[in-house]
């Protein structure tokens, strides 16, 4: 990978910031208001199955999350939950519309470490108006020459990003915290892929089998690529 690398890319919930423990604390709270329906284990595995439904509607991101607490609340009640259930739900939603951005441990130092010297890109999946909030509010937009907001991580949106940035895949490289979203697509382009994994892991983005490639390697902190580069 050294010296070939032109393009440097960074998913951004749970790889530049924090993320998913937010809306692990958010689920946790929906669950205890749908207490007197279901225990919060079987409220999880419906909200789940609801979100999973309607991705392909919805996409990714916080207003899909809200649209998907509504439809479990109608659902598990079996439309008899009142009213006040729909605007609690409404409420952690907006709750986590306005979390801070919190940036993980050597952000700052290893875009700091490769701006200038590389083309730095964001292409992260969610929301767009959320990401934009997200990334102007962390400080980081000046790093970047480009930024993604992906309705979905395959191969074919990888490719389509490849082909805006007029870069080939051997002189691409993708850092991300999913292997599903971040390594996988990536590598099946022939391009790098860095994997750093995060505490935890939305169970859609789940990947557990062991995953060997030339192109792939795995850090420990995002600071470790540094290593990898110079």
């Amino acid at each position: 990978m050294r010296n070939k690398i032109k393009t440097i890319a960074f998913d951004a919930d749970d790889t530049l910031w924090v993320n998913e423990p937010y809306f692990q604390e958010a689920e946790h709270r929906f669950c205890v208001l749908l207490k007197d329906h279901l225990p919060a284990q079987a409220v999880s595995r419906e909200l789940f199955q609801t979100e999973m439904k309607n991705i392909s509607l919805y996409g990714y991101g916080i207003k899909g999350f809200m649209l998907c607490m509504i439809e479990t609340i109608t659902r598990v009640s079996n439309g008899t939950a009142p009213l006040q259930l729909i605007d609690e739900a409404l409420a952690l939603g907006h709750d986590l519309l306005q979390k801070p951005i919190e940036l993980l441990p050597g952000v700052a130092e290893t875009l700091e470490g490769l701006h200038g010297k590389y083309q730095l890109v964001i292409a992260t999946k969610g929301d767009l108006l959320d990401q934009e909030r997200k990334l102007k509010q962390s400080g980081l937009k000046d790093y970047f020459h480009h930024i993604e907001i992906m309705s979905n991580k395959q191969v074919t949106n990888y490719q389509k990003l490849l082909t805006h940035l007029d870069c080939s895949p051997g002189n691409f490289l993708m850092l991300g915290n999913s292997v599903k979203s971040d390594v996988l697509p990536v590598l099946a382009l022939a391009a790098f892929a860095a994997h750093i994994p995060y505490h935890t892991t939305w169970m859609h983005e789940q990947h557990d089998d062991t995953i060997e490639h030339p192109n792939l390697i795995t850090l420990t902190n995002i600071a470790d690529i540094l290593n990898h580069l110079d």
